[in-house]
């Protein structure tokens, strides 16, 4: 098993995942296409680190956690870890806009606390293609 978590391409980031289910058979390719989010987000207001390393973390527990809750497919724990992730950079990014943030300019700490229902049942918003 392979995932690729964070490449650019224009607007968008794609999640590209690589596993063999059965020895001896093609391994499966798939990707998620996800639409970037135009703002800086930390664990906390002391980390200064690419946006990738501050997400990345999260991004990593949440495939490992929905992998392990769905061992045999794949597909469906990055469907549901890119969906969590990204409901609570929504979230997040929407607390600051409305309290008057420019998330241009500021370093917004995610919302990790009051996404607990987001990263728990995520709504399934990014899905998984075939890639060839």
């Amino acid at each position: 098993m392979v995932i690729i978590t964070s490449i650019n391409i224009e607007e968008n980031l794609l999640l590209i995942g690589s596993h063999q289910k059965e020895k001896g058979h093609s391994p499966k390719q798939f990707k998620i296409v996800i639409p970037k989010i135009s703002a800086y987000f930390t664990k906390s207001h002391n980390e200064l680190m690419p946006n990738s390393q501050r997400t990345g973390d999260l991004m990593t527990a949440l495939l490992l956690g929905w992998s392990n809750k769905y061992p045999d497919n794949l597909e469906k724990a990055a469907e549901l870890a890119v969906s969590s992730l990204q409901a609570l950079l929504q979230r997040t990014l929407s607390d600051y806009l409305k309290a008057g943030f420019d998330p241009q300019s500021s370093c917004l700490e995610i919302r990790l606390i009051q996404s607990q229902d987001d990263i728990r049942h995520p709504e399934v918003k990014y899905k998984a293609e075939r890639y060839s």
